[in-house]
């Protein structure tokens, strides 16, 4: 493969990645769908997942603290994401990193779709 056609699908593999379904401006109930499949396979994941694997490089009379561990490791990011998270991923800010506009949801609306107003 040469560098053209090597630059030439490397382009089309970007344009590909390209985020333009991304900033759909209504609900869309298979994308909410798949973000709450996606979250509770990081949850399914993180919590026995990751807990077994580091369970499993302890002694069996630290398996409950590494348990226990693991579990507020998974609390304390929910937490993080609920305060400062979403607002730096979503708010408005600059090309690579958002601002503080929506700490803790602030000024995110509820937006519900035509169907159930009528």
């Amino acid at each position: 493969m040469s560098f053209i056609e090597f630059k030439k699908a490397g382009l089309f593999l970007g344009l590909l990645m390209l985020p333009s379904m991304a900033f759909s401006d209504e609900l869309n109930g298979a994308n909410t769908a798949w973000i709450l499949t996606s979250t509770a396979l990081v949850l399914f994941m993180t919590i026995p997942g990751l807990a077994m694997f580091y369970a499993g490089l302890v002694r069996s009379k630290n398996v409950l603290s590494v348990f226990m561990q693991c579990f507020a490791i998974t609390c304390v990011a929910s937490i993080l994401w609920f305060v400062v998270g979403y607002s730096l991923a979503f708010g408005e800010g600059n090309a690579w990193i958002g601002d503080f506009s929506h700490l803790m949801f602030s000024g995110c609306l509820l937006y519900t779709s035509d169907a159930a107003d009528e």
